[in-house]
């Protein structure tokens, strides 16, 4: 249960306790000298209360667990096939089918408000998931203190982030120490990142709150609105596979960017779709180690947007192939009843 966090909170106690020595134990730590900073932007802009965080953040931990985790992501350890192979299991697509029964309504009010097929909605909790079962055991604020401060690489992102959890349980009189989510702080059935609750999550069961956590309309509406927010084109192709010429190569393979070249500059190329498109379509070419061997195909704009959400090219293409593994398999099941 989410407990009730009474007060103002503010970034004040970020070092306090146990994410790190006190400031007043080590004055010349530059870390500490970015919480300082940051805590008075805190004070100053949202008006937070430095006493209450200071007894919030003597509770934080720092993992280093977490930081380890951030080095080494599937989508840059693992070729395509090991990849795919995760999420084209058994398991996954039997549990989407039996999530997307459970959820039919949902999902058919969902696809109609925001033009984002239930295939694919579902496909998404199921990569982040597994439909709710596998959502983090990290504490959020454990998580986001951690990488704000010992993961230097991305310390502005999940600065940011961190301040936007802080806003999000503020506004929603929530305990911040009472979410637990992914060693990268993602939250709910579709693994929210703060920032992202704040600009996308919905209220789609008219309860007031836009609740990821633990319901499944409300995780369902956000999705989609993720999805649509960010250009999904309903009806619109997500990815075809491509045939390339014997001397095929090309700089701009994978790129996570918006798709820039038409189809016949691809065919100039050497890179041909099998289907029969329009020449004037856009997309991104991509170049994937899979079972036999090299595999190309072309993504659309639709592909663009499944990055959006994580920004991996074989992240995209598993979104996609298990959605259309779900589509399969519900249709047999009803053309079976």
């Amino acid at each position: 249960m989410i407990m009730q966090w009474c007060g103002r909170l503010c970034l004040a106690g970020l070092l306090m306790g146990s994410v790190m020595e006190s400031v007043a134990a080590n004055t010349d730590s530059p870390v500490q000298d970015e919480a300082r900073e940051l805590i008075e932007r805190m004070v100053a802009e949202h008006q937070f209360d430095r006493a209450e965080l200071e007894d919030l953040f003597a509770q934080v931990q720092r993992q280093q667990a977490i930081v380890d985790a951030m080095n080494r992501p599937a989508e840059k350890t693992k070729t395509w096939a090991e990849y795919r192979a995760i999420f084209m299991r058994e398991n996954r697509i039997a549990g989407g089918v039996s999530f997307w029964q459970d959820n039919a309504e949902a999902l058919r009010r969902a696809e109609q408000t925001y033009g984002v097929p239930a295939e694919y909605i579902v496909a998404i909790i199921g990569v982040e998931t597994l439909y709710g079962k596998i959502t983090g055991n990290y504490r959020v604020m454990d998580a986001l203190s951690t990488l704000a401060f010992y993961y230097p690489r991305r310390a502005d992102f999940f600065t940011r982030e961190l301040e936007q959890y802080l806003l999000l349980t503020r506004e929603h009189q929530q305990d911040p120490l009472a979410h637990k989510g992914s060693y990268a702080g993602a939250m709910g059935y579709g693994q929210f990142m703060p920032s992202s609750y704040r600009h996308y999550a919905v209220d789609f069961d008219g309860d007031s709150i836009p609740d990821i956590w633990r319901n499944t309309t409300d995780a369902i509406g956000s999705v989609a609105n993720y999805f649509a927010r960010h250009g999904w084109q309903a009806g619109a192709q997500v990815v075809t596979r491509a045939r390339p010429a014997t001397d095929f190569t090309h700089k701009e393979l994978n790129s996570i960017t918006k798709p820039a070249h038409t189809l016949a500059e691809w065919r100039s190329w050497g890179l041909t779709p099998v289907e029969n498109l329009a020449d004037t379509l856009t997309a991104t070419g991509l170049e994937m180690e899979g079972e036999d061997g090299l595999e190309y195909w072309l993504g659309f704009n639709n592909f663009y947007v499944i990055t959006r959400y994580n920004r991996s090219p074989m992240y995209a293409l598993a979104v996609h192939q298990l959605a259309q593994a779900l589509y399969t398999r519900r249709h047999e099941g009803e053309a079976e009843k």
